[in-house]
């Protein structure tokens, strides 16, 4: 079942949790063009995480499939700061709301016992952790990789 909300109480406002949250709207928003197709295959390909790309592996120019009918295109190599951007980008609505909704429901309760700065710190940490793990293990991938899972996970 989908947890609506929890019954533990918080001792501070979760100031970390709703500054990601925010940080996650504003780029579905503002990067991502609230999902318009041709504006959220551009964000994929420029801000998810793209091993290939990042690694040197794939060719500028290469066109990925980023979902039924939606295409972009790889323009240059690097984009090392994708190992950050990718932990605020989503695939789609039903992406950013589920992982909004987890990280709110859950995320107020870690912050709450860890404090905000250090519940920062440790959702980058684990981000940057799964960036790291789907690097090391696809190399070669095209596919971007977006969305929060390493950090909610951790």
């Amino acid at each position: 079942m989908f947890p609506l909300h929890d019954v533990n109480p918080t001792v501070r406002t979760p100031v970390a949790t709703i500054s990601i949250i925010v940080a996650c709207v504003a780029s579905w928003m503002f990067l991502q063009g609230f999902g318009a197709h041709q504006a959220l295959a551009r964000s994929l390909c420029y801000f998810g995480l793209i091993p290939g790309k990042v690694l040197g592996l794939v060719p500028p120019g290469t066109h990925v499939q980023v979902g039924r009918d939606l295409y972009c295109v790889i323009q240059g190599q690097g984009g090392f700061y994708t190992i950050l951007t990718h932990m605020f980008m989503h695939g789609g609505w039903f992406h950013l709301i589920g992982n909004m909704w987890f990280l709110w429901v859950f995320g107020d309760n870690v912050e709450d016992a860890m404090g905000p700065v250090r519940f920062l710190a440790f959702y980058l940490v684990c981000g940057l952790a799964a960036a790291a793990a789907q690097t090391m293990t696809q190399p070669s991938s095209i596919l971007p990789m977006v969305g929060p899972p390493g950090p909610s996970a951790g």
